[in-house]
This record gives structure tokens, sequence and C-alpha cells, in this order.
């Protein structure tokens, strides 16, 4: 296994023309690998969740059916850290399509509970959460995947922009689910089940996105690279003229050990800032989404209503995204902490306008538009601010770090556990002021990488040969922060 996802080697480099025109190409390519890739990720991982008002008649219970769902979040937080460390050191053309695959296949190992042990309820709820569990285990290869791409074929000053476009393959993916789910049913149920319709769902929602899902890591397979070098064409800090403070083409271009990985990015109190500020990140964003139907239901909003509430949170992040990371490029040349700031800025002024407004369902809806809107890109770029404060081959483990804590921290405690067990004893007052404090608490933590996010980048403005940019880099591997 360590010598099938071992990075390949590098080609020798071609300059000119053509490996220009190569080197364009590719970028596009492998951009549209990682995309098609990810969005792939999001048809087989929350499935349970579409399943348990089908699951429930069959005689399990919601509480049940909560645990076994538990343990996809847990395991995915966990195995994003572990995974990724796995990933700085693989090569990502096989990576990203090995986890989809194990995904695909555990999720339609979902089915087995439900067809031939419903009558034990005991047994059937394990093997849901060991086969859910292991589903978000292998879910955890996806983005480290993606982000050791990220890091190889696009320069720093452009990152934001394309990585905002990436980001939105999750948005995709999940909003491809739910009608996969119906129709995968309507489709295929019948040929596995005849005329037992109360069964059809098995199929629709676990069998037909994991058949898709696999279709879809072939095709990733097929379009990624795992970097320029190994195709023959130079870094892409050479070929564009771009690098950051931090890049030493000795140590950059080469694969780190394990020990070396961890020392880069556990030592490095500024990705524990953003690791940090990313638990805040996700309270809000899941606090705010997960429990829209149910607040809203406190005060009398008919289920339908709370359904389009929630379509137009994930709708609004895409637009959203996609313009904050123009913004930290184009405006910001590059710095990410500031944008973020100034979005959670805005959440908060949206979040007091949604607790003062709960029994009015227009302000509702567009509070939650501009929530959607203002939280994922913050949540897109401390990923990538993480990605640029390391070594870019201990990338994807630093992007692992802050995904452990948005999961596991942010979304299984903060956002599931206390904001449940808060709005329990408390109400939702107390649920609200915890969002807000949740905001300051991001911009208070993103605040101390404002300095080190100055990435001072030089750009190398010239016509020459890549040759010439070359040796101006191996003559300034760090660029001055004096600067």
């Amino acid at each position: 296994m360590s010598n099938f996802l071992s990075p390949p080697a590098y080609k020798p480099e071609r300059t000119g023309v053509q490996a220009d025109a190569d080197y364009r190409r590719l970028r596009w390519q492998v951009f549209f690998g990682i995309f098609i890739g990810y969005a792939g990720f999001y048809l087989v991982r929350k499935n349970l969740a579409l399943a348990i008002p089908m699951l429930v008649p069959l005689g399990f219970t919601t509480g049940e059916l909560g645990a076994a769902l538990a343990m996809n979040a847990i395991a995915y937080g966990v195995s994003k850290f572990v995974m990724a460390s796995m990933s700085d050191r693989s090569n990502a053309r096989r990576f990203l399509p090995l986890g989809l695959i194990l995904s695909a296949i555990a999720m339609m190992f979902m089915i087995v509970p439900v067809q031939f042990f419903s009558n034990q309820k005991g047994l059937a709820i394990f093997l849901m959460g060991a086969f859910n569990l292991l589903v978000g285990w292998f879910q955890g290869m996806g983005a480290p995947a993606c982000s050791r791409v990220m890091t190889r074929w696009f320069s720093i000053k452009e990152r934001g922009t394309w990585m905002s476009f990436w980001n939105c393959a999750l948005n995709l993916g999940g909003a491809m689910i739910g009608p996969m789910a119906s129709y995968g049913a309507i489709w295929f149920g019948n040929w596995f089940y005849a005329n037992d319709e109360k069964m059809y769902f098995l199929i629709g929602t676990y069998a037909f996105p994991a058949a898709v899902a696999l279709l879809i890591a072939i095709i990733a397979y097929m379009l990624i690279r795992d970097t320029p070098q190994s195709c023959g064409l130079p870094s892409i800090e050479k070929w564009s003229g771009v690098a950051p403070k931090n890049y030493d083409e000795k140590k950059c271009e080469r694969t780190l050990s394990l020990r070396e990985i961890f020392r880069t990015v556990l030592c490095n109190k500024f990705l524990w800032y953003i690791a940090i500020a990313n638990s805040f990140i996700y309270m809000i964003r899941y606090g705010c989404l997960d429990w829209a139907p149910t607040i809203l239901g406190s005060q009398g909003v008919s289920i339908k209503e709370s359904g389009w509430a929630y379509f137009a949170f994930e709708f609004a992040a895409i637009p959203g995204t996609i313009i904050c990371g123009w913004i930290s490029d184009k405006l910001f040349k590059g710095r990410r902490a500031l944008p973020t700031m100034i979005f959670m800025a805005i959440i908060i002024i949206a979040i007091v306008i949604y607790w003062q407004n709960l029994n009015n369902i227009n302000v509702v809806v567009g509070c939650l538009i501009a929530i959607g809107f203002f939280i994922y890109g913050p949540q897109m770029l401390v990923g990538l601010q993480a990605l640029e404060l390391v070594n870019k081959n201990a990338a994807a483990t630093a992007n692992g770090l802050i995904g452990f804590m948005g999961y596991v921290v942010g979304t299984a405690f903060f956002a599931n556990f206390l904001i449940g067990y808060v709005a329990e004893r408390s109400g939702w007052t107390l649920v609200f002021v915890m969002m807000i404090i949740a905001c300051i608490m991001t911009i208070f933590f993103i605040g101390f990488t404002c300095k080190e996010d100055r990435h001072l980048i030089v750009e190398e403005k010239n016509n020459q040969q890549i040759e010439d940019v070359k040796g101006k880099f191996v003559a300034q591997p760090c660029l001055a922060i004096s600067k």
C-alpha cells in the first residue's frame, strides 16, 4: 500500500512554449478533478440523516439513529488530521479516488443492518454506527488530497479565488444528494425490492449515490495529477514567479518525514490560533444550520417554511464563498485574516437581527441567507490560511488540524452537544448570546495572525525563460520580511 500511494518521481523539467501551454491546460484539468472528486465525497457522507425518517417506522428510535449518525462526525474530524499526515506523503491522484471508493463501499454496506438485522435492533444499530464510522473515516481522505493539489498547482496570489470555487463542490454535492436519493428510489427500488416499497429508500439513499460516487472516483483519477514536477514541469513558484515568504525550494520541494510534518504543524502557534477560530466558525455554521428548523418550529413556523430557510442558508454559501475568495486575492493581495474578521463582524449583526425577529419568517430567512453568505467564506479562508502558513509539504496536515478542531470541537461538542444542552436548560436566548460570543472569539484569535498573514509576495514580472526565474528563487529562497 505504501508503494501504491507514494508520490510519483519527478520527471526532467521541460521549458518553452509547449511546456507553458501544458501547464495552463493541466491546471484546469486537475482543478476539475479535485472539484468533482470532492463533490463526490458529499454524495456518500451523511446519507443516514436522509434515511432517518424512513427508518423510524421500521422500529428504530431517533435517539438510537442519532447515536449512529454521531459516529460520522467524530470519525471524520479525527480522520481529517490523521489522513492529512498520510496525504502529505502520498500521491493525490490515487489518494483521493481511493478514499472516495472506500467511502462508497462503506455506504453501500449501510443497507445490510436494515435488510438483514432489522429484527435485532441492538445489532442493527451497532452495525449502522460501525459502517457510518468507516464512512466518516474514509471521508477524511478527500479534503487533504485537494489541499495538496491546490498548493502545488496554484500560486499564493490566486489561490483564494481558485479555492473559493473549489469550496463550492461541497455545496454542489450536498445539494445533489437529496434529489438523487428520491429519484434513485423511484428508478431502481423496484429492481431490488419488487412491491416492498418501504425498502426502496435503501437503494435511493445508499446504493445509488454510492454507485455514482464510484464512477466519479474513476473520472477524478483520470484528471488529477499529483505535482507539476511529476509531469515534467517546474514548481508553481518558478512558473508563476510568485512565492510566499516561507518558500525555500530545497525544503519545499521534497517529501518530509512524519516527524518533520508534525513538528512543523504542531509547533506553529499561528496554526493553533486558526484552529481555535475554526472551532467557533463551525459552531456558528452548524449552530445556525442544524438548529434552524427546531428554533423556527418553537416559534410556530411550519416545516415547509423551515425547509426553505434551510435551503436558503446553503444556497447563499456559493456566491458568498466565491466573493470572499476573490476579495482576499484582489483587494487584500493574498491576505486572509482581515476579510475573515470583516465577514464575522457582519455575521454578528445578522445573528442579532435573527434573534430579535424570530416570529417574522421573512426576516429570519433573510438573516439565514446573510449568515450562509458570510460564514462559508471565513471557513474557506481559515483553511487556506493554514495551507499558506506552513511548508507546502505539510499543508494537508495543517488543514487536517483545523478540520479536527472544526468538526470534533466546533460541530460535535459546541454546535450539537452544548447548544442542545443550553437550549433545553436555558432557552434559545442564551444560545444566540453564545453564537455572538463565538463570532467575537473568532475575530479575536484570527487577529493574532494578521501580522504573520502579510505574506509579502514578490512578483517576478519578466518575460524571460523559466530558468531565469528559477535562478532568482535559488538566489533568494526566503523573501525578506522587512520589505
